[in-house]
């Protein structure tokens, strides 16, 4: 059995180890130091995301297979799986449906969208991606040890 933080065994006793000069705390990722440039990384990393995102306009298009709208026949699944487990809800087939349904819905929705990125000055570009890399590499200093 090991002893508890901040005590050492001695001869079966438990005694209070003696302080060897560092305070107990210890710093992001368990290594020493570093706490305030991981906070820094974080901030300048947060700040950035929200600026790149509040660029970017989302829109979603036309759900179709062969060229025909296909979002009421990936509901087929869901529907079927809801119909099971309402008459029995403990078969396995239904909830493979209801989940293969759900994949089926969340997968078509994710790939309908469409990503577009603001127009904006090189300038303010610049400025976003540097602050991303700069948190990012405060960051992971941060959580090297010291």
């Amino acid at each position: 059995m090991r002893p508890r933080s901040g005590y050492r065994q001695n001869n079966g006793e438990l005694q209070m180890a003696e302080n060897d000069g560092r305070s107990g705390f210890e710093g992001p990722g368990g290594t020493p130091g570093g706490l305030g440039e991981f906070v820094v990384g974080v901030l300048m990393a947060t700040a950035a995301l929200y600026l790149l995102t509040s660029q970017v306009t989302v829109s979603s298009g036309y759900w179709q297979l062969w060229g025909y709208n296909a979002m009421g026949l990936s509901l087929v699944p869901l529907i079927l799986g809801v119909g099971v487990l309402f008459f029995n809800g403990k078969s396995p087939a239904g909830w493979l449906l209801l989940a293969a349904g759900l994949v089926i819905v969340v997968t078509g929705i994710v790939m309908n969208l469409h990503f577009y990125f603001q127009p904006t000055s090189l300038f303010n570009t610049l400025i976003m991606l540097s602050l991303l890399a700069g948190g990012i590499g405060f960051l992971a200093r941060g959580l090297r040890g010291h």
